[in-house]
């Protein structure tokens, strides 16, 4: 009761973006799939959201992962939790900003990612390939799905990003910022965490409310 009572008065805390696919509030959804199921007890994405962030190719953003060919499953999974942090977490209200965009009207700047998730990220995805340093901007959507613009060379991440920092901070520009805490720390978001101990977020997110 008395996280509830400070919720409602913080604006900050338990809340969900006001974007494309957001659910207006936060609560519980009883059939989250697979990765975002950490959130299901209280959760601002639905059953349906949460089903097509694992797909290659969802009608979430039509975005295709596999546009300088199939990426590894094991750093595709980091991308998929990316993906289920975005939508689901009802903790990302003190990093949510205005935003004056088609697709949506807020979004999120500099959330503290946990230093491991970015480390962990970054190795499992050094050797995929990519030709953009900036996910959210420049693409070829002439086929009503995003390719790599004209003239631009597939790399390997660790050229793209060359340091984890580089990664979390630049691909989904300025989203996440590398942070030097670590997981249990309280002091920085985790993108991963066990359900059965808690959703750590809740306490961080209080924390820089």
């Amino acid at each position: 009761v008395p996280l509830a009572a400070e919720a409602g008065r913080d604006p900050l805390l338990n809340v969900c973006m006001d974007a494309k696919h957001h659910k207006s509030q936060p609560g519980p959804e009883g059939k989250l799939y697979e990765q975002c199921s950490p959130w299901k007890d209280n959760a601002c994405c639905t059953a349906n959201t949460s089903l097509e962030a694992h797909k290659d190719q969802s009608y979430l953003y039509n975005f295709n992962w596999n546009h300088c060919g199939v990426m590894p499953p094991k750093c595709k999974r980091h991308f998929i939790q990316d993906t289920c942090l975005y939508e689901c977490s009802p903790n990302l209200g003190p990093w949510i900003q205005q935003v004056d965009s088609s697709w949506r009207k807020e979004r999120i700047l500099h959330v503290p990612l946990c230093r491991e998730d970015c480390e962990e990220w970054w190795q499992d995805c050094k050797d995929a390939l990519t030709c953009k340093e900036n996910w959210h901007k420049g693409w070829n959507w002439a086929t009503g799905t995003n390719r790599c613009p004209w003239g631009s060379e597939c790399r390997p991440f660790h050229q793209v990003f060359p340091r984890p920092q580089d990664l979390c901070e630049k691909i989904w520009s300025g989203s996440f910022r590398f942070s030097a805490e670590r997981r249990g720390s309280g002091r920085c978001i985790q993108m991963w965490f066990d359900p059965a101990r808690g959703n750590p977020n809740v306490a961080v997110a209080r924390y820089y409310a």
